[in-house]
């Protein structure tokens, strides 16, 4: 216990001393004597989702360290932190902490060449391949810069280590540890994600939904074995299969407004054993994915209106008609609140200046985030915003025939850690400050 307190006192007590410095210069200062090294012990030590034991472990001593009460192994491996400083409101900053079974490739000096048994028995590589290790090493900065200005703040801050969001279930797992019941419901929610595909030193907010909801669904196609060489004796639920895969594509084309974010995408198709073999069933397995909940019960209804009108076309009976089966508990869209984003859009201009907007990004795919497990029911006002993460140059060089900026989960992703973290730790800072006024 008198070692805890000391360890709190000597930080609180170095980070006081940049009082007299901008927010920036604190943070910069902060990332040259703790926050770089702290990074690079995140990066070079990846752990896989649900496995984060050690990651968790430094995490909760770094939330000691800076002045919070911790608590470990909420939703197996995850931590909560919370520090109150009198009145106001409960907000909650999360960052996930999970990596990828990934080997690096990106040349890096401190490349992870970490190994973990996954979740099958397997020895894989695993690799910090989604930035997740800027979010975790901006939420001790975030942190360690709260605690020193607690005279600029009054409320109570949760700061949340969050397990498995690769496997989207983190966040599902603390909520039905009761996180809410046990620390309290936040009236405002906060997340962050680096990303390659904006320019360092850049922020992006929408004004919206920045990721989709996901159905993982399952066709059954059933069908009526026989000889390759006799099909008429059969009914092949292969070409029944390809029929429903070509349909399934008219849904989102001539069936979704075109400017309305809707995808179903066929990952998988398994039948038959044998060339000469017309197989009795088939099996098709889809990723679909929305932005709204109205889309997403308008796509569900829709694969199944197709599925089954083709069985009917081929001519199986009612009861062989295929099955469409959602596997999983739909992830939700992860929506930001308009009035929240566009009040925290407000405070960082006024504190970082217009120009720290991404003003050219263009959301292209639709990734999926567990985030809105935390803030759909009950519903939680939120934002969650995106840092850059790849400098400019690097952008210009793609643009002029050189190396493409690698993606998320590719083996030779990287991002500059430095504007990535510090700029994280700003923006949220910002946001804090501008929810927990002192009063």
């Amino acid at each position: 216990m008198k070692k805890t307190l000391l360890a709190s006192l000597l930080c609180l007590s170095s980070l006081s001393a940049a009082a007299a410095n901008s927010l920036p210069e604190q943070i910069q200062q902060d990332y040259q004597q703790h926050l770089g090294a702290l990074f690079t012990h995140f990066h070079q030590n990846p752990e896989l989702s649900h496995m984060e034991t050690q990651t968790a472990k430094r995490l909760a001593k770094e939330l000691r360290d800076a002045g919070f009460d911790v608590t470990e192994g909420v939703g197996k491996t995850g931590v909560v932190a919370m520090l109150k400083n009198g009145p106001g409101p409960l907000v909650m900053m999360r960052a996930d902490m999970d990596g990828l079974p990934v080997e690096e490739k990106s040349g890096l000096a401190y490349a992870s060449k970490a190994k973990q048994t996954d979740w099958d028995g397997n020895e894989v590589y695993v690799m910090h391949a989604c930035g997740h290790d800027v979010h975790i090493t901006s939420l001790v900065g975030t942190a360690r810069r709260m605690a020193a200005m607690k005279d600029q703040w009054s409320g109570t801050l949760m700061l949340v280590g969050q397990p498995a969001e690769e496997r989207v279930g983190g966040a599902k797992g603390m909520m039905q540890d009761n996180i809410w019941g046990r620390f309290g419901q936040p009236d405002y929610a906060l997340a962050f994600h680096v990303s390659s595909e904006i320019e360092t030193g850049k922020i992006v907010a929408v004004e919206g939904s920045p990721y989709s909801g996901v159905d993982s669904v399952d066709i059954i196609v059933h069908g009526v074995g026989a000889h390759g060489a006799s099909p008429h004796r059969g009914k092949d639920p292969i070409v029944l299969g390809a029929q429903i895969v070509l349909a399934l594509q008219t849904i989102v084309s001539r069936e979704i407004a075109p400017k309305e974010p809707a995808l179903i995408t066929v990952g998988a198709f398994h039948s038959g054993t044998k060339h000469n073999i017309i197989s009795d069933k088939a099996h098709l397995q889809l990723t679909v994915r929305n932005d709204n909940w109205e889309t997403r019960e308008y796509l569900i209804a829709a694969i199944k209106r197709v599925a089954e009108n083709l069985g009917r076309a081929a001519g199986l009976p009612e009861d062989k008609l295929p099955e469409v089966r959602i596997t999983d508990e739909p992830t939700p869209p992860t929506v930001n609140d308009i009035p929240l984003t566009q009040r925290l859009k407000k405070a960082w201009a006024a504190k970082m200046g217009e120009p720290v907007f991404d003003e050219n990004y263009r959301r292209l795919g639709m990734g999926a985030e567990d985030f809105p497990f935390f803030t759909t029911k009950p519903y939680i006002p939120s934002t969650y915003f995106a840092v850059g993460g790849t400098p400019a140059e690097a952008f210009a060089a793609e643009k002029a025939g050189g190396p493409a900026v690698p993606s998320h989960h590719s083996p030779l992703f990287k991002i500059s850690p430095q504007p990535a973290v510090t700029k994280g730790v700003e923006a949220t800072v910002i946001a804090l400050l501008d929810l927990m006024p002192k009063t």
